[in-house]
């Protein structure tokens, strides 16, 4: 789906677009100004993506939420993603989703979790990298 709109084979709404990285409004239509970050080479989601890739589409998300925060009368931003199936990324190709945010607005972008039933302890201890060597 995106590839299609890289290669210009389908339209979209193009807010900023520079050598590595695409940015225009999600078509649902669902949030007013709800724009997607994407690097034009396909990559499947964050883990796939090499460094300097990544570093070029976080500059571009940067570069466009401050945009809308400093000329277009947003207040703030939501900054969503997903990577893999069991995290719903609904379309196979790295992307980051910008919610722009009005103080008036009624919309909740922030998930709203029930208590986990593990221990914060025992997740630490799974999880934590402390003193892993680099």
């Amino acid at each position: 789906m995106f590839c299609e709109i890289i290669n210009g084979e389908q339209s979209a709404k193009k807010i900023y677009e520079d050598d590595d990285t695409l940015a225009f409004l999600e078509k649902s239509n669902d949030v007013y100004g709800h724009t997607l970050i994407i690097p034009k080479q396909q990559v499947h989601d964050l883990l796939d993506c090499e460094q300097p890739l990544l570093n070029q589409t976080m500059q571009t998300l940067k570069h466009v939420a401050t945009y809308y925060v400093e000329n277009c009368g947003f207040s703030g931003i939501n900054i969503l993603n997903a990577n893999g199936i069991a995290a719903e990324q609904s379309v196979p190709h790295l992307h980051f989703h910008i919610i722009p945010r009005m103080e008036s607005d009624t919309d909740h972008a922030w998930p709203n979790f029930t208590a986990h039933p593990h221990s914060l302890e025992e997740a630490y201890q799974k999880l934590t990298m402390m003193g892993e060597q680099k």
